[in-house]
């Protein structure tokens, strides 16, 4: 028997991406640049300010003092109380080496003979 072929189906389109091709075209085009050039010469001068700074120096004592006052002490060799004569050689507040009257180891607060 003889067979008769068949008509061809057809398929739906498969689509793949588009493929994209550049072509690129070049032309020569010259544009002259100029620099020219300058020299200027400087002549420098340079001025140095040098400046000094002298020292001198002293010196100084500072001396101080302080006077305090303790209040009433007992009898200092030689020395008059304020309200008893000379001779009784009692505590006081009198200037050491002021006259009493009695010599040195005399008087009645002196016991070491």
């Amino acid at each position: 028997m003889y067979c008769r072929p068949r008509p061809s189906q057809v398929m739906p389109a498969v689509v793949h991406p588009t493929k994209c091709c550049v072509t690129h075209s070049f032309q020569n085009i010259v544009v002259p640049h100029i620099h020219p050039t300058h020299h200027t010469h400087v002549n420098h001068i340079n001025y140095e300010n040098q400046h000094s700074y002298p020292q001198t120096q002293s010196n100084v004592n500072q001396v101080t003092q302080s006077n305090v006052n303790m209040g009433p002490r007992p009898g200092v060799a030689g020395a008059c109380s304020p309200g008893m004569g000379p001779g009784y050689g009692g505590p006081g507040t009198g200037v050491a080496g002021a006259s009493t009257g009695m010599g040195p180891k005399q008087g009645p607060s002196f016991s070491g003979r």
